[in-house]
């Protein structure tokens, strides 16, 4: 069973009201909540949608059928960054894949993820972004639907700030900029993407940290999320990532390529907190 606990804010507030205008949760979850008659009060009786709640009143929102497809595996390297009843970071190593190819994969993030969701007695973990396998950083998993469909939405929206730490090869001309250059499939490579006139709409912001001897550590902030967003432009500016093969580099480096999501900040969707989280 996958569940959470709400404490309303507003008096007069309806769950009608928090499921359907507030927090607009997916169609299909609301209604089977609905029809599950699993929103209950503090004695563990079904609350009425429509009728309105004073403040303070404690609020457990169940989902009985909400089930994630990830088979659980033990969890002993999984390093938790933040957690809540309704969400969690965790730190992704490099080399390590965010999700399984294919049903029911194993050793992946995803699948550690499980374990640990399933030993505190749950049942439900989707991430809400993804990292290349050899980015390692800071990743958001929502724990329930509701979470879910928020977070995604709020990713859409440009709502969650998520900040990148890249060595790239060369010398950046300027200390900061955007690069505005649109990403699509590259037709003569299965995996690799490229800056084309007919892709997505891409936007990358960075500054200069630091300036080596013949590389640059830069801080690159997303504005959209296509897939190696962060490769492919700098790698079409002259500056592929460090280690980066498949974008060009022509240093080898020791272990997978220069490339950290090292920050995520954003209002939290149902507690309206600021959250900021940052690699160590």
């Amino acid at each position: 069973m996958t569940s959470f606990h709400y404490t309303t804010i507003q008096p007069g507030e309806t769950v009608e009201q928090l499921l359907r205008e507030q927090w607009q949760g997916g169609k299909k979850t609301v209604h089977q909540m609905r029809m599950d008659k699993s929103v209950t009060d503090s004695e563990g009786l079904p609350v009425e949608w429509k009728e309105p709640l004073p403040e303070g009143t404690e609020l457990t929102f169940a989902f009985s059928d909400a089930q994630s497809s990830y088979k659980p595996e033990p969890f002993h390297s999984l390093r938790v960054v933040f957690e809540d009843e309704h969400l969690l970071a965790v730190n992704k190593p490099a080399g390590v894949s965010v999700h399984p190819e294919h049903s029911p994969g194993t050793g992946t993030l995803m699948n550690e993820v499980m374990g640990y969701i399933d030993s505190k007695g749950g049942t439900y973990a989707e991430h809400v972004h993804r990292l290349d396998q050899h980015t390692a950083g800071i990743l958001l998993i929502a724990k329930h639907p509701i979470s879910k469909t928020m977070l995604d939405r709020m990713l859409e929206q440009n709502k969650i700030d998520r900040f990148y730490t890249a060595e790239v090869e060369g010398q950046l001309r300027k200390p900061r900029g955007t690069i505005n250059m649109p990403i699509g499939k590259d037709r003569y490579h299965a995996t690799r993407r490229r800056v084309s006139p007919s892709g997505q709409s891409a936007v990358t912001h960075f500054k200069v940290l630091e300036r080596l001897a013949n590389s640059t550590l830069v801080e690159a902030q997303l504005e959209t999320g296509r897939t190696h967003q962060i490769r492919v432009h700098f790698s079409h500016m002259g500056h592929p990532v460090v280690g980066d093969q498949l974008y060009g580099s022509e240093t080898i480096a020791r272990g997978p390529y220069k490339l950290v999501a090292s920050k995520v900040a954003f209002e939290h969707p149902i507690t309206s907190e600021q959250i900021v989280l940052e690699t160590e």
